[in-house]
């Protein structure tokens, strides 16, 4: 792959017409989309598209396509509540489900959505509240108090979610204000065997045959929302060729970190992110084969974990390859290069790579404990997240908000309550095998003699622990959550199992916790923010941050590309190509409805289709809208060769893909008679 991977950068580098990207709405290159595309964006068609925007807060985007709070997002988006709404007696995710009037529609457990209503830098406020002589940590801390009295400001002064939102690795701090909704209700969703047609095999590829698509209603004081801004339907649907422009959320990027932080993740941080999502993934396959309960249960969960093991797969070959590792480091040579040639900016940033680079190395030995304790120790088990929550909001609320975790601030809980206090079910066994699975992984990573995995084992088999653990919790009652919560001194003498496991594991994660912010984190935020700002001085502040699951916009057109054997790839597929690859057996088996209406299907219509939209997770969702601002699709995933994307833009075979909005129409109005949801969208 590296010869090939350093063709591309090249071309990258040379090429004008890379659509690169993940721009804020509020630094948007207006005068580079007319140069290349003659295309006049507005700032009324910015404000639109921002205004119909929305952010799904379980990792997605979406968007407003009616004027009665009709949100329109990726089946994979909204799955969690599919899930969650779903039974064995009504089981949606496998047979789907349809609200023939807003009566029907099904309210989520605890999903919430977020517009973006106003941008405000304060940066200045942010940075000035580290005192003269500060230490990086005191420093650090100090940045984080100042965020959390500005974000309570924000939501006390308008009501608001307020969040201060770090762009440019700490360059710059915006404060980000969202109207939100809580109360999101199903409307229509396709089977899931449509809908991730391919399963795990055709993840990250393309061609591709997949209805990612489902509708959800936000609801407002128990009525449909009225938001002022929503998206049309276009008619003609996506051409070839043509521009489009992708608004979503995407999650993370490493564009512009160091080589350092590179190396970093490529020798230690993502091969344990992959064991630990190997393992998990091995313990929910296993659990599945059970039953067909089981692996209903465990569906939605499954997905989710080899997605992430796919995602982070590709990203550690792109870090492993010659060339995109020579790429990376020959820019920040020449970067380093030109700030050395003025004494000036050298004085201000010269030391920062080094320091970076310190923090870095300290970061090896403290990563893997920090990861497996506090970051990544709940991943995968809802029961288990519930529990720290619990745990740490009776300790947290009743601190100054500034003083808090910055998850417990004001601004935040009530979205954490609203995750807290879900009524979703949770289904006991699937716990048991997720958390002896964690159990065993630490025991294996940090050593059968470290004193937090004894204390969490007490001389029991993983499985034993995790058993004794799950079926010794109340916390499956909504109510024993909100009185525990509510009571420090009952969490801290509680012997619910659950809590227990929580507060054995709360000192050691807290520790590390406070060692990573204080010697990695302030450092981090200090220097690698500097580089930003010496980067603004070589290059102009032009550039776009690296991404922050905040709202961010980009353009692209439309395109097929040719392949690895060199063939060409057409731009989209079409109903015609999905019946012969549909073999009657997982993963490509179609729904009973799919084969009894192939007749009534236009199979000339576009299914998917590929652009060159510089896109990332936290996408998924992201309304696809021409020059007119119409919808013409939905993008629900990229191809193998965008992977490394996360590191350096190239669009040679790189692609975004995208549910057709001619093929989502053709399926409402002839497989499922969709006629109320065609007549809201105009269609």
């Amino acid at each position: 792959m590296g010869r090939r991977l350093l063709t591309f950068l090249i071309a990258a580098v040379c090429c004008i017409h890379a659509d690169e990207g993940l721009w804020l709405f509020n630094n948007f290159p207006k005068e580079l989309v007319a140069k290349r595309y003659g295309y006049q964006v507005t700032d009324a068609f910015l404000d639109h598209l921002r205004l119909s925007s929305v952010r799904f807060n379980n990792g997605g985007s979406g968007s407003f396509v009616s004027p009665r709070g009709l949100l329109f997002t990726n089946h994979h988006v909204g799955s969690e509540c599919i899930q969650k709404l779903s039974s064995a007696e009504h089981d949606y995710m496998a047979n789907g489900f349809l609200a023939e009037t807003e009566a029907d529609e099904q309210k989520c457990p605890d999903l919430e959505v977020n517009v973006l209503l106003k941008m405000e830098d304060v940066t200045a406020r942010v940075k000035g509240a580290a005192k003269p002589g500060a230490t990086a940590a005191e420093a650090n801390e100090q940045r984080k108090a100042e965020i959390s009295r500005i974000e309570s400001e924000c939501n006390a002064k308008t009501g608001n979610r307020c969040d201060v939102v770090t762009l440019y690795s700490g360059g710059e701090y915006h404060l980000y204000q969202y109207k939100k909704y809580t109360d999101v209700r199903l409307v229509f969703a396709p089977e899931v065997d449509i809908a991730a047609f391919g399963g795990d095999p055709d993840n990250f590829t393309y061609p591709r045959y997949c209805l990612d698509f489902a509708f959800f209603r936000a609801y407002e004081n128990g009525k449909p929302a009225q938001p002022p801004d929503y998206l049309r339907w276009s008619r003609e649907g996506v051409k070839d060729n043509e521009l489009v422009f992708v608004s979503g959320h995407p999650g993370t990027t490493g564009r512009l970190s160091t080589v350092a932080e590179l190396e970093f993740a490529r020798d230690v941080s993502y091969p344990l992110v992959l064991a630990r999502l190997k393992s998990l993934i091995n313990t929910l396959q296993a659990y599945s084969n059970q039953s067909e309960e089981n692996r209903r249960a465990a569906r939605d969960n499954l997905f989710s974990q080899q997605n992430a093991f796919k995602a982070y797969s590709g990203f550690l070959s792109g870090l492993r390859d010659p060339a995109l590792m020579a790429q990376k480091k020959k820019q920040e040579a020449a970067l380093r290069a030109a700030i050395d040639r003025d004494p000036e900016k050298k004085k201000e940033f010269g030391n920062s790579w080094t320091e970076v680079a310190a923090a870095y190395k300290i970061y090896r030995s403290l990563y893997k404990p920090f990861f497996l304790l506090e970051r990544n120790a709940t991943h995968g088990s809802d029961l288990f997240a519930i529990a720290r929550d619990v745990l740490r909001y009776s300790e947290e609320t009743r601190k100054p908000n500034e003083r808090r975790l910055r998850e417990f601030t004001d601004t935040s809980l009530p979205a954490l309550e609203q995750r807290m206090y879900s009524p979703a079910p949770i289904v006991p066994s699937m716990e048991i095998a997720v958390i002896a699975d964690y159990l065993s992984f630490l025991r294996k990573e940090l050593g059968a003699n470290d004193p937090t995995v004894r204390a969490l084992l007490n001389n029991r088999t993983p499985a034993e622990a995790a058993a004794a653990y799950v079926n010794s919790s109340k916390l499956i009652d909504v109510e024993e959550r909100k009185r525990l919560a509510n009571d420090p001194e009952a969490v801290k003498n509680s012997t619910d199992g659950m809590i227990v496991l929580a507060r054995i594991l709360d000192g050691p994660a807290r520790r590390y916790r406070k060692e990573y912010e204080d010697r990695i984190e302030a450092v981090l935020v200090s220097s690698a923010g500097k580089i930003a700002l010496a980067r603004f001085a070589a290059y102009g502040a032009n550039e776009y941050p690296d991404a922050t699951f905040t709202l961010r916009l980009t353009f692209a057109r439309v395109a097929g590309y040719r392949n690895k054997a060199g063939q060409p790839v057409p731009y989209a597929t079409t109903f015609a190509g999905l019946y012969p690859r549909a073999t009657g057996k997982e993963p490509y088996k179609l729904p009973p409805r799919w084969i009894k209406m192939k007749s009534a299907i236009n199979l000339d219509t576009p299914f998917n289709f590929v652009s060159t939209a510089d896109t990332h997770g936290g996408n998924s969702g992201s309304p696809t809208v021409n020059g007119k601002g119409e919808i013409v699709g939905i993008l629900f995933d990229g191809n193998i060769e965008s992977l490394p994307n996360r590191f350096v833009f190239t669009d040679q075979q790189a692609r975004s893909v995208h549910v057709a909005s001619q093929g989502i129409v053709e399926a409402l109005r002839n497989v499922y008679h969709a006629r109320r949801l065609l007549a809201e969208i105009g269609m």
